[in-house]
């Protein structure tokens, strides 16, 4: 198949400030030790609530922000070692696209201009050739020409993230990341959108990172799965083998909260954190153990966890 993605280990810390007028920082590990690789074709599903650390890995890979260790190889190279020139010229083959398509939309310029721009910058056509491939790109995402010459507001939410998935296919990428990209959207509009992605996924060989909270979409698109919660990959594996036989407490939630069966112990303020299991205030199955030390993700690539108490 073809690897596109490998992601070894990524670290990411903030400094937070305790309070506006404090001079003290706490350290906030977003990201620890987060690992996953992704094929040609495939898509893999990051699932977890807000603050699991999704989109900073995200960010991360493209390098929007700098991870602090740990290694990301896109097409077998080393993007976190690799001259400005070189990553400048790799970065067409990586594309993301963002929550809210209208912020990531220039409201001054025309869809024509916006879909233009990166096909002749990185000179994948001539100017004469332009407004064919502009049309063709959007035919491709459901879109006729008469929007050719519209501005985003005169658009719904929909067609501006159709036109933004259109403009993230213009370089013909070799991975997408798509971070949150129906979740500003009204219900009817998100599976429209969620069939786009099946249609790419069908028509071409773009590796995708699909980043949700919704396991319902994430079930839909993905191939493979990776739970996060806290920085932390806690469950990962084939779609079917981490939705039809979940192990991992937190990923049993999520999925019982998906289906509208949601209940979860109240967190246990009492309990000091310290080098213990992150999901340990909130875990049903805690053992002693939990508090001592984090679990290790194991098991097969088809399907891991990090929990003491999976046997």
């Amino acid at each position: 198949m073809g690897q596109v993605l490998s992601v070894l280990d990524l670290q990411k810390v903030y400094e937070v400030k305790r309070s506006a007028f404090s001079v003290q920082k706490d350290l906030i590990n977003a990201l620890c030790g987060v690992s996953l690789e992704l094929d040609k074709g495939k898509t893999t599903g990051i699932v977890g609530e807000s603050g699991s650390g999704k989109s900073t890995l995200a960010r991360c890979i493209l390098l929007l922000e700098r991870p602090d260790g740990g290694t990301i190889s896109f097409l077998g190279r080393d993007l976190l070692n690799m001259p400005k020139g070189e990553l400048k010229a790799l970065r067409r083959q990586m594309q993301i696209i963002f929550q809210d398509p209208y912020s990531s939309l220039n409201p001054r310029k025309r869809i024509f201009d916006t879909i233009a721009e990166p096909l002749l910058f990185h000179g994948i056509v001539d100017r004469r050739d332009v407004k064919d491939k502009v049309m063709e790109i959007l035919k491709n995402v459901g879109l006729d020409e008469d929007f050719i010459n519209k501005y985003p507001h005169e658009m719904s939410g929909g067609q501006r993230q159709r036109v933004a998935i259109g403009r993230s296919l213009t370089t013909d990428p070799a991975l997408i990341i798509a971070d949150e990209p129906v979740s500003s959207l009204d219900v009817s509009i998100q599976a429209q959108i969620v069939n786009l992605f099946l249609d790419i996924k069908e028509r071409t060989d773009i590796a995708m990172l699909f980043v949700s909270h919704d396991l319902n979409v994430v079930r839909f698109v993905s191939d493979e799965i990776v739970v996060m919660y806290k920085g932390r990959v806690v469950e990962a594996g084939l779609k079917d083998e981490v939705f039809l036989g979940p192990l991992h407490p937190y990923t049993k939630m999520l999925i019982n909260a998906a289906k509208g069966e949601y209940s979860r112990r109240e967190e246990d303020t009492s309990y000091d954190k310290g080098n213990g299991c992150p999901y340990y205030a909130r875990c049903e199955e805690r053992k002693d153990c939990c508090r001592e030390s984090v679990p290790p993700l194991t098991g097969s690539k088809d399907h891991s966890v990090a929990c003491f108490s999976v046997s």
